[in-house]
């Protein structure tokens, strides 16, 4: 590499609109992606499992969903390594118009496709199929959006900035679910047969209206001053495993335990909920509904207080959390459906803790001209340790020992790989907090 790196100037055209755009369009854009997201790992709860796939065992039937939900989180890294090294490349804004297209073609395609009583084993070949594309599409769409979000906004405010991306998914998991609750209130056969098909369906439009908006923001001014002063990488991933191994390793550990808990209280609960207790799905729905809403305000709240506190420490406080909350999570939603409803608002309250300064955490432990291939393989290798297996054990633990604490226990170890992981990130400069630096 032959470029001069202490030359680099930061830019200085920077406008407050132009930082409110980049939170809209980075919160509407994840919000819209993980409405497919979403959707997809609520019926995977609800309904694949009976829909797509042949097995008189019920629990058979929901290992089998949620592995086809696995392979959403397995995908990333695939995502992560095409649409990382192009947005390093090309640009921020291109990658998100193409991550968007491709999330919201799969979702809309979902809908579509005939039970397994039709067509047979092409059902779940299809289903696992269009998973992998939304998994690509989330695997390139994170960083992008962090990035189109913190480099058009004040960096001593990267926190509640980056958080735009973060409210994305409680915000895209509460459309998601309140659309299913409302269509799980038809009879059983009808929410079977075609109901669910609707929300799938319905995707089409919000990706209209997502791109629309993504058309119309610039690209960052981190990303152009890159290109004016030639420091566009030429090999963004070979970079990052060459000269950041370090960052990369601890952003990927800070990443687990934010994705275990959130599977825990949006997804795992679906089918515990409604198999331990007889909640019916729209019951089980509502409460996911309800932590959701709440999320929404957590995460922008928890990425300010890292603005205003070490983001390591807010970060930290709900790894701690999370290491004793399962203990208490499992026995609170015993006592009846407000104690599930309180046991998902915590859940996600230690969640936000650690989600809300995540974007700004990540993405700052890479060097601007690698940051958007650094925080995708971050995000998307920690999904698959994190996101993608946890309710595949947590549905095996479950009914291996037919007792939850064998979770807990899973959770709190989890919990402790990411405390580490935060031990091992660095805390960002002066420098890169007062300016948009492209060093």
């Amino acid at each position: 590499m032959t470029e001069d790196l202490s030359t680099a100037q930061a830019p200085t055209n920077v406008s407050k609109g132009q930082g409110k755009r980049g939170f809209i369009v980075a919160l509407t854009g994840t919000s819209l992606e993980w409405y497919d997201f979403a959707i997809y790992s609520a019926a995977s709860a609800l309904v694949f499992g009976q829909v797509f796939f042949s097995s008189s065992d019920p629990l058979a039937g929901t290992l089998a969903a949620f592995a086809t939900y696995a392979v959403g989180y397995v995908a990333r890294p695939l995502g992560g390594i095409l649409f990382g090294r192009l947005g390093d490349r090309i640009g921020r804004k291109k990658v998100l118009v193409w991550t968007l297209i491709l999330i919201g073609v799969a979702t809309f395609a979902v809908g579509l496709i005939p039970a397994y009583a039709t067509i047979g084993i092409a059902a779940p070949i299809l289903l696992v199929f269009l998973r992998l594309c939304q998994g690509v599409g989330v695997g390139g769409e994170w960083a992008g959006a962090v990035l189109i979000s913190s480099e058009h906004g004040d960096p001593s405010k990267r926190g509640l900035f980056g958080s735009a991306a973060q409210i994305g998914p409680p915000l895209g998991n509460l459309m998601a679910n309140g659309a299913l609750a409302l269509l799980a209130l038809l009879p059983k056969d009808d929410f079977l047969s075609w109901g669910w098909r609707v929300a799938f369906l319905f995707s089409a439009v919000l990706v209209i209206v997502g791109l629309i908006i993504r058309f119309k923001i610039e690209e960052t001014p981190v990303f152009e001053a890159i290109q004016e002063q030639g420091l566009t990488p030429k090999s963004p991933l070979a970079e990052v495993f060459k000269t950041e191994r370090k960052a990369l390793l601890a952003a990927t550990m800070a990443r687990i335990a934010p994705d275990v808990m959130y599977a825990l209280s949006t997804v795992f609960i679906l089918t515990y909920a409604t198999r331990q207790f007889g909640l019916q799905p729209g019951q089980a729905l509502l409460a996911v509904v309800i932590g959701s809403a709440c999320q929404v305000f957590m995460v922008p709240a928890a990425g300010y207080l890292s603005d205003r506190m070490n983001r390591r420490l807010v970060t930290a406080i709900g790894a701690g959390l999370s290491i004793i909350y399962p203990f208490v999570f499992f026995p609170l939603m015993a006592t009846g459906y407000f104690g599930i409803v309180l046991a998902v608002i915590f859940g996600l309250l230690c969640n936000s803790l650690m989600y809300g300064p995540q974007a700004a955490l990540v993405s700052e432990q890479f060097s601007p001209r690698l940051r958007y291939a650094g925080s995708s393989m971050a995000y998307t290798i920690g999904g698959v340790f994190g996101g993608a297996i946890a309710p595949l054990l947590f549905t095996w633990l479950l009914g291996t020992y037919g007792t939850w604490l064998p979770l807990a226990v899973y959770i709190a170890v989890v919990a402790t790989i990411t405390l580490i992981g935060v031990s091992m990130a660095k805390n960002p400069d002066s420098r890169e907090l007062t300016s948009h630096s492209v060093y």
